[in-house]
């Protein structure tokens, strides 16, 4: 079996297999991949990463050799494509979106160890000055992909540039050698093969904040940019997935960019009534949860729906509002099951 879904192969897209992800971490050969462009050849030798812009005090380069020196931090964090779950506009609520959009399922998410260093301790080194108001890393890919964050957002400890992924260097597709991790923002945020971050006195505006990555269509007049993916839970199953007869138990994950799940809920009676499931440790902000219940059925055609709720009382909705792009679907999703003996 192939070890992720091939969603398009010239520049690779990979959907994670969620149901083959047997513990808390996803294994770095299932880890989901995102690319515009296919990853650029970087020689970490000579590898630099600039650091430039109006609000930089001391403009500067830095080699590899020259971030590992700088005191390190390893972080459990779940990252996901803005576009994952694209489909079930029309599958769900009827209403397709933009044909040029990946279609991309349930699996464009993983969870995974991420090692380097904060992106606050890289700009120290470069005199951030005070008036500093947003922050962008650009990508060495042929097309320089780029998006800028606040501030604020940058200056989060837990914002940083990794280095390594489950222990490992970067795989080229997950942005060797040098990638942003955002944690809770949307995946386009932690741009990979990060080449130069540009600290700005004004705001940003460029095409992956604008064009795209951005929510369009009647309920958004005002086209606002996307930051904070939102909660969600899948199930760890294939779609329209089949299963034998017989006790089992039914895993799955969920996370959300604002705490800890407090609880995931499933339903087997298209939402009539709800049980919660068994949340799996460990449970903490910025990554998920695994959950889990337990199953005996009976031959026949089933639909499982989840809901997650975090600590601060966020939980999925039943519907969301549609944008052109189909971007950060997370209502709640019946999941197709076929039981036979």
């Amino acid at each position: 079996m192939e070890r992720r879904i091939v969603v398009s192969v010239d520049p690779p897209n990979y959907e994670s297999r969620l149901d083959q992800v047997a513990g808390w971490i996803t294994p770095s050969n299932l880890h989901f991949v995102r690319s515009q462009h296919i990853a650029p050849a970087i020689d970490p030798d000579t590898y630099r990463l600039s650091i430039e812009g109006d609000a930089v005090g001391t403009p500067m380069q830095l080699s590899l050799a020259d971030l590992k020196r700088l005191p390190s931090r390893s972080q459990i964090n779940w990252l996901e494509c803005a576009g994952n779950s694209r489909v079930q506009y029309e599958r769900v609520q009827g209403k397709p979106v933009d044909p040029a959009q990946l279609p991309w399922g349930q699996g464009a998410v993983s969870n995974s160890e991420w090692t380097g260093v904060s992106l606050s301790e890289v700009l120290n080194l470069a005199d951030i000055k005070p008036n500093a108001v947003d922050v962008m890393p650009e990508g060495l890919d042929d097309g320089k992909i780029a998006r800028p964050m606040p501030i604020d957002i940058a200056r989060r400890p837990e914002t940083m540039l990794a280095y390594a992924m489950n222990g490992d260097p970067l795989p080229a597709d997950n942005g060797f050698p040098v990638r942003a991790i955002v944690p809770g923002w949307i995946g386009t945020n932690s741009i990979k093969w990060v080449g130069r971050i540009v600290v700005s006195s004004q705001p940003i505006k460029v095409k992956w904040n604008t064009a795209s990555y951005a929510l369009h269509g009647p309920d958004f007049p005002d086209d606002p940019a996307l930051t904070f993916q939102p909660i969600k839970s899948v199930v760890a199953l294939p779609w329209e997935a089949a299963l034998s007869t017989g006790q089992q138990t039914v895993r799955g994950f969920a996370w959300s960019p604002h705490g800890r799940i407090a609880r995931v809920e499933y339903s087997l009676d298209g939402g009539r009534s709800w049980t919660t499931a068994r949340l799996l440790e460990p449970n903490q902000p910025m990554a998920w949860v695994r959950w889990e219940f337990s199953w005996d059925p009976q031959p026949g055609s089933y639909e499982i729906t989840t809901r997650a709720t975090d600590d601060q009382g966020n939980s999925q909705p039943d519907s969301v509002l549609w944008n052109t792009l189909g971007y950060v679907y997370n209502a709640i999703v019946a999941h197709p099951v076929t039981v036979t003996k």
